[in-house]
């Protein structure tokens, strides 16, 4: 049984791996840099880092903001606090599987750091769709959007626990590679944490049945991205795993707001 002391420290290795937060020197001093047994704190760091943004929501909204506004502006302070990580992945992806002919093509892509037509639609898509959603959701009841923030931001950094974990590096170098490959354990604990976590938030707000159908349908979505990706590049990479994220968050937030 894990103890508080080293889910701390996975915690705060999650949040250095994730974020633009600081964190103390002490708890990468003799690290390896893996995050194999770490990413079981994704789900939490992913919490920790929507938290500012989910409050900030709140008050705009409670301020009586347009939703729209309220919910690009706590769009925008979230991809401030990961340092735009996951959406950088998005991008290169849908550029790498948009336009690239073969395995190797798809990677060069991938690792140009030019953005493509296609990772500039997938950018606006992903804001687009994201604060939408959000928008409707405020629409539904007092407090859903700030609570399906958090709970997206949670789900989410699960689903791409579980890319990750599902299939090997596409590449032998690379972020991904060195990190290390989740922990099976790690990643049922990160699925099964965020599952929890999403249900004590949004039970109180919002019928079972639609928060069912949002988390179905998210990982269903991650399953079908995962094969698509295996099929294209016989893997994993940094960018994947990130778009692994967006794609969950979109599609979670969406059917929540198309279920509510």
């Amino acid at each position: 049984m894990p103890s508080v002391t080293e889910f701390v420290a996975d915690l705060a290795r999650s949040l250095g791996f994730l974020s633009r937060l600081p964190v103390p020197s002490r708890f990468f001093e003799g690290h390896d840099g893996s995050v194999s047994r770490a990413v079981r704190a994704f789900p939490l760091a992913g919490l920790v880092l929507a938290l500012a943004p989910a409050l900030l929501l709140w008050i705009l909204l409670e301020w009586e903001t347009e939703p729209l506004l309220a919910a690009l502006i706590a769009l925008a302070g979230l991809t401030l606090l990961s340092g735009a990580l996951h959406e950088d992945g998005l991008a290169d992806t849908a550029d790498g599987f948009g336009g690239g002919r073969d395995k190797e093509h798809v990677l060069a892509i991938m690792k140009d750091s030019r953005t493509g037509s296609y990772g500039v639609i997938a950018l606006i898509l992903s804001f687009g769709l994201r604060a939408a959603a959000l928008a409707s959701l405020a629409a539904y009841t007092d407090g859903l959007a700030p609570l399906a923030l958090l709970a997206g931001a949670a789900f989410s950094r699960a689903l791409m626990v579980a890319h990750w974990h599902a299939l090997a590096s596409a590449r032998a170098g690379g972020v991904a590679a060195g990190a290390g490959r989740p922990e099976a354990d790690a990643r049922t604990f990160a699925l099964a944490s965020a599952a929890l976590a999403c249900l004590l938030l949004l039970l109180p707000v919002v019928s079972l049945l639609p928060l069912l159908a949002a988390l179905a349908l998210s990982a269903l979505g991650i399953y079908g991205f995962t094969r698509h990706a295996d099929r294209r590049i016989g893997g994993h990479t940094g960018d994947t795993i990130g778009a692994a994220q967006q794609t969950g968050e979109i599609v979670f937030l969406a059917a929540l707001a198309v279920a509510a």
